[in-house]
């Protein structure tokens, strides 16, 4: 189907102490913004790294834009924020342009250069995210806001149509957390991307996604925050306050 970005059927991923997600069937439409939640240990970033082919699949299959992932080639549709601390050298001697600059380079093929265009493209998303006046800064200058912010446009700088974002906020203080999320609710609205974001902030996320995943190892919840709101099962699994504060109808 054209407007189906993501979908899993029965996906099932193991590590050696056994299984971390088991019979996930979802789909993705085109322009949704999905968070997906739920406690530490539940599969979250196990799933998103499985839709991009980091971590095996050993049950069931995933599609990324209609094709099977195992055949799925095009990753340039795709951009990938991944959890922050892992990312970057914060000692290693490169501008906010040059490491924003490197999301273009990364689908080049060789000789790897940047031309004109490029460099206009790399300040026109500077602009966006309201980074330009950085892009001169080396990276290990930045607060963590800031990092975060360049981090963000090197994913989007290659105009992918589905983003991916694994715990973008963690390290953030809860006002510049805040500014995060609406700043991805922006772009999913004025580009049409569609946004997977995992989040341990089940309480905050509702303000800006338009669907939520709750994982634990299963799917116990996809859909809508009304639908969320108005589920009786959901109701007797988190409490109605609980249900409340996470669909934000307080």
């Amino acid at each position: 189907m054209p407007g189906e970005i993501v979908s899993t059927k029965l996906l099932a991923c193991s590590y050696r102490e056994g299984r971390v997600l088991e019979d996930i069937s979802f789909k993705v439409e085109r322009g949704d913004y999905v968070g997906i939640v739920g406690p530490n240990g539940s599969g979250k970033s196990t799933l998103v790294r499985a839709l991009l082919g980091l971590v095996n699949i050993c049950n069931g299959t995933a599609a990324l834009f209609g094709v099977k992932l195992s055949s799925f080639t095009d990753w340039q549709r795709v951009g990938y924020l991944p959890q922050s601390l892992h990312l970057v050298n914060p000692v290693f001697p490169a501008t906010v342009h040059e490491t924003v600059g490197l999301g273009l380079l990364s689908h080049k093929s060789f000789p790897k250069r940047l031309n004109r265009s490029d460099k206009n493209k790399i300040d026109d998303t500077l602009y966006e995210l309201g980074i330009y006046d950085l892009k001169r800064n080396l990276i290990g200058e930045l607060s963590g806001g800031q990092l975060q912010r360049v981090l963000l446009a090197r994913a989007i700088v290659n105009d992918p149509e589905l983003l991916i974002l694994d715990e973008p906020t963690a390290a953030l203080d809860p006002e510049t957390r805040e500014r995060f999320y609406t700043m991805i609710a922006d772009i999913n609205r004025t580009r049409g991307v569609t946004v997977l974001l995992v989040t341990h902030d089940s309480g905050a996320i509702g303000q800006h996604a338009s669907k939520m995943l709750y994982l634990d190892k299963n799917i116990l919840f996809f859909g809508s925050f009304d639908e969320f709101c108005l589920s009786p099962e959901m109701s007797s699994l988190f409490g109605e306050h609980s249900q409340h504060l996470m669909c934000h109808r307080h």
